[in-house]
């Protein structure tokens, strides 16, 4: 069976190790590698547990230090009320043994379409600096890969950091606004979804049931999370915001698209609001609008009770 070979930027991130496990468990992807980037937690951070979670799953992945500020704008706080000190909840910083990939975020991402070509699929699933920095180094880097599937935005509805912006797309609006104009194939999988796709409490339980080690693992690290969404919204689980862009990879049928250019305001009271726009000169997206969201969490669920099994197997 042929693999979809994606590449990860990823700030872990509660929600960024639910996702990078459901994709290291899914035998339909090759992961090809991680960068990391600022955003739920320092870049360093993001870093050292990106390489925690390959060597958990039993993988050899490279994983790429990235940027540690944002390509324009002035750096925020990491969302460390939400993902706990070291973005792992409660837990303490991990040890992870093997190095990082010596290349930069930027410069790995060009060498994977290099190697790749249209074979793969980028998944930014934090800020987008990384791959406004590989379009500085490669002015042909849109030409040359599949797709770029990224979470982020919220092009219909509300944002989660203010009234207009989502956090990915607020922590650096002029990255998000490269990607957005450069002409690649874009599915942006935003607020507009994945807040309608709910993972309870007890389904974190039902995982680590299936799969004490990994499963356990992110069941105890999701409930800082929780508490979160316990106490700003009074339910009892959280959304599964970065895992949705995984799946929107290897389930397409599960969501449905409006076609559109959207740009991201870069100043002002909506810096980071992505706003359809009436301009012919700029490239259509597509933005997922629906979702089959119960399909999506009983797939959530199934991949990751299943990932002490592929460690087995590894």
């Amino acid at each position: 069976m042929s693999r979809q070979k994606i590449l990860i930027d990823t700030d872990p991130g509660v929600d960024d190790a639910l996702a990078i496990h459901m994709a290291f468990a899914d035998p339909r992807l090759d992961v090809v590698g991680l960068t990391t980037v600022f955003g739920n937690v320092h870049t360093y951070q993001a870093t050292r547990n990106a390489r925690h979670l390959v060597e958990m799953a039993g993988l050899v992945v490279p994983v790429a230090h990235g940027a540690e500020k944002p390509y324009q704008q002035a750096q925020r706080d990491p969302a460390h009320f939400i993902h706990g000190a070291e973005g792992f909840g409660d837990l303490p910083a991990p040890d992870p043994q093997r190095p990082a990939d010596p290349r930069s975020a930027a410069r790995f991402i060009c060498d994977m379409a290099d190697e790749h070509g249209e074979d793969l699929i980028l998944c930014p699933i934090g800020p987008l600096t990384n791959l406004a920095h590989a379009l500085d180094l490669d002015a042909n880097l849109q030409n040359k890969i599949g797709g770029v599937v990224l979470m982020g935005g919220a092009v219909t509805v509300p944002g989660n950091v203010n009234a207009f912006a989502e956090a990915n797309i607020h922590n650096d609006p002029h990255a998000a606004e490269m990607v957005f104009a450069a002409g690649w194939d874009v599915r942006i999988i935003g607020l507009d979804v994945t807040e309608q796709i709910l993972c309870t409490s007890q389904h974190l339980e039902d995982i680590a049931l299936g799969a004490p080690g990994i499963g356990g693992f992110l069941r105890d690290v999701s409930a800082f999370y929780v508490r979160f969404y316990q106490d700003s919204r009074s339910f009892d689980g959280c959304c599964l915001h970065d895992p949705a862009a995984v799946i929107a990879i290897t389930d397409p049928d599960w969501f449905s698209y409006e076609t559109a250019p959207v740009k991201v305001v870069l100043d002002g009271e909506g810096l980071g609001d992505t706003q359809i726009v009436d301009d012919s000169s700029r490239p259509h997206v597509r933005f997922a609008t629906a979702c089959r969201h119960e399909e999506i969490r009983d797939h959530f669920i199934a991949t990751l009770k299943s990932t002490d099994q592929r460690l087995v197997e590894r």
